[in-house]
């Protein structure tokens, strides 16, 4: 029999939302791999880089005045065609941003693909739909060398989009460091640490 994790892992990689093809659900796919690394919480005071990103609605846009608007911001990188640790980490910006209820309307939640070059603004409209992205929640591509400047400012950067790792950033006004998630964070620990990130201010 396969171990726990490793079914876990693969119901995340195959499902979003309802029922896994070994029987667990979306949820005990979260749980199973939270379960398996710890989080590890820190804070760290990035430099936004001065580029210029896509957004999914196919305008060209300044990161940094996308970030410094005001909200407090709930930051991951993924990719379109990632069958590991997107399809999980986007559930759960999913689940957060449903549990945050009206005050979900307060947060920018912001997703940058690590593949600019086969994801187009299309592919990520698509992308936010199978996730049930609400207002909010934006997603960005852009050229590669601006794809990588970001990663590289916001410390996730490995080389290759096959070798990421699970990463939320969290902050919660312009000016202020950024909290950093390592692991795979079930909606329940980001709203607990949204809310006291939020708290603090």
């Amino acid at each position: 029999m396969k171990h726990p994790t490793v079914v876990a892992a693969a119901c995340a990689a195959l499902l979003v939302g309802g029922t896994c093809l070994f029987g667990l659900t979306a949820r005990a796919a979260e749980q199973s791999a939270h379960d398996a690394q710890d989080l590890r919480v820190s804070t760290i005071p990035y430099r936004t880089p001065n580029v210029t990103l896509v957004r999914e609605d196919g305008k060209s846009v300044s990161l940094a005045s996308e970030l410094d608007d005001g909200r407090p911001v709930v930051m991951n990188f993924i990719f379109t065609s990632c069958e590991g640790i997107c399809p999980l980490m986007s559930q759960t910006f999913g689940s957060f941003q449903r549990s945050l209820g009206a005050d979900a309307a307060k947060v920018h939640i912001v997703s940058i693909s690590i593949d600019p070059e086969e994801d187009t603004p299309a592919r990520l409209r698509d992308y936010a739909k199978r996730f049930h992205a609400g207002a909010g929640w934006t997603h960005y591509t852009g050229s590669l060398a601006a794809s990588v400047a970001t990663q590289e400012a916001f410390g996730v950067y490995r080389g290759d989009k096959m070798s990421h790792t699970a990463v939320t950033l969290m902050r919660s006004r312009p000016g202020e460091p950024w909290r950093r998630i390592d692991g795979f964070a079930t909606p329940d620990d980001l709203v607990q640490q949204y809310r006291s990130l939020v708290a603090a201010r």
